[in-house]
């Protein structure tokens, strides 16, 4: 079978019983001109090794083989989905390939191993039941430039704007410190609940990440992680009183960095949020 005999997805979920199922998360998008759109959100992919997560049928995968990744290495822990990638991977050439299992167990550098000539991107419409775990995962790795290049994620609207929440929004909180600390993040594309199949309940959108230089590689992320853990506990209440929690006199804490005691921590900037985790450690060692 060659690219062009590939039959429409619709036609491959009913050939292979592939009715969406909500213990896995899944929505499927059909719509190839869509999937097309975001596939070539990161740029150019013929050099890169694009690891997705959760591809269903395949229609994204389709898409990045079609707009000329070099390889595509998916993770599926549905068997149902398994022969239906590998027709896939048969009409591309084997430019694809399949892990099955769980994304959330494995080790994604022994899955890769990028040549060193390849980049990494993650490209995917992540299953919603796990699609926050695995990007605070990504996010929050120990070392810093990460493995991947560029994150291309599809999440539950209300996740999105929480990602790319600016201080003094609602949204604004965890997520989005842990996003905008070392990595920009925006909205690439937003997209309907009638793009699925089945429709969800909700609106979705495309959030891109690219990795930056962290506004302070000194402080370790489990300080920052703390710090902010404690301040959004109660994200109405001061900081002098939110603070409490932590081994440090809260309004030393702030004093040191230059924080108003009354303010709260929707209000606070990322970079502020780093420098508290700094003074912080620096408090701590005392």
């Amino acid at each position: 079978m060659t690219e062009s005999e590939l039959p429409p997805l619709r036609e491959v979920i009913n050939s292979f019983e592939l009715r969406a199922k909500k213990s896995f998360g899944q929505n499927f998008l059909l719509d190839l001109n869509l999937t097309r759109r975001i596939a070539r959100i990161p740029g150019d992919l013929s050099k890169a090794v694009v690891y997705e997560v959760g591809p269903g049928p395949g229609g994204l995968t389709r898409a990045l083989l079609m707009e000329g990744a070099g390889r595509v290495q998916a993770c599926e822990m549905d068997k149902r989905c398994i022969p239906a990638l590998a027709e896939v991977s048969k009409a591309f050439d084997g430019r694809l390939s399949v892990y099955e299992g769980d994304a959330l167990k494995i080790d994604e550098h022994e899955l890769l191993q990028a040549k060193p000539d390849e980049g990494i991107h993650i490209v995917s419409n992540l299953p919603y039941n796990v699609g926050t775990m695995l990007l605070i995962r990504w996010l929050t790795l120990k070392t810093w430039t990460p493995w991947w290049q560029s994150l291309t994620l599809m999440f539950q609207k209300e996740v999105a704007e929480r990602i790319v929440a600016a201080p003094g929004t609602k949204e604004y909180g965890r997520l989005s410190i842990l996003a905008q600390w070392r990595s920009t993040a925006k909205i690439a594309m937003r997209v309907p609940a009638a793009a699925f199949t089945p429709p969800p309940k909700v609106n979705s959108a495309i959030i891109h990440l690219k990795p930056t230089q962290p506004l302070d590689d000194s402080i370790q992320l489990k300080s920052l992680e703390l710090v902010v853990e404690k301040a959004f506990q109660q994200r109405r209440k001061m900081l002098r009183s939110s603070l409490k929690g932590l081994s440090v006199d809260p309004k030393e804490l702030l004093k040191m960095a230059e924080i108003e005691e009354t303010e709260r921590a929707e209000n606070v900037s990322v970079a502020d949020f780093v420098k508290l985790a700094k003074c912080y450690e620096q408090l701590k060692t005392h």
